[in-house]
């Protein structure tokens, strides 16, 4: 759907969204929105660009309590994943483990387009949320014009949500909504490392 296009009567779904900017929140704005669509019924998919933390909060309550949410990631799986379920005074923030390589970063940030493609024609989802494409953009991971061809393609139903800083421009003038974040206080500054179920 272009910007100025009316939504699809019968859903009210259809519009696009950006949350990008430094601040905190982008994602978690996003489950947000995921949490209430889920509420009134409508299914859910999370697409997850160079995420592969499968213990994150988000992740966990798609398999255990969530009903109608799929997340699917597309980076490295945590190697303390399995461990990490069963004790949860794991802290994430200090092995680097789930770091990937340039190559490996292009390759899956490409392949989870392709599904974000299949996903966002298919009509079988009333929300779908590409989570950090806009950093797979901003590293020339993917091309935009694949992004904007996908977004024209999108089943007219489907509303569509994608996060991270450095949205591009061209992504910004198709959107619906833009949602900067900005960022003036973080405990990082302080030295305060990620926290499970703040931050993930």
């Amino acid at each position: 759907m272009r910007l100025g296009d009316t939504p699809n009567s019968r859903t009210g779904l259809g519009l696009v969204h950006v949350y990008t900017g430094d601040g905190k929140g982008k994602t978690t704005a996003a489950l947000g929105l995921a949490m209430r669509a889920i509420g009134h019924g409508i299914k859910v998919y999370m697409i997850q660009f160079l995420k592969g933390g499968t213990y994150v909060g988000e992740y966990l309550a798609s398999e255990s309590f969530m009903p109608n949410f799929t997340i699917k990631q597309f980076g490295k799986k945590c190697t303390y994943s399995d461990m990490y379920k069963q004790d949860r005074d794991y802290s994430c923030g200090s092995c680097r483990d789930c770091f990937m390589t340039s190559s490996e970063m292009i390759s899956s940030s490409k392949e989870a387009l392709e599904l974000s493609k299949e996903i966002t024609s298919s009509g079988d989802y009333g929300l779908v949320i590409l989570d950090e494409i806009n950093i797979a953009l901003s590293f020339k991971y993917i091309k935009i014009e694949d992004v904007l061809e996908m977004i024209t393609n999108k089943s007219e139903s489907t509303e569509l949500v994608l996060t991270g800083r450095g949205a591009p421009e061209e992504i910004r003038e198709v959107a619906d909504y833009v949602t900067v974040l900005q960022r003036e206080k973080h405990p990082f500054d302080r030295g305060i490392m990620g926290r499970w179920g703040v931050e993930y």
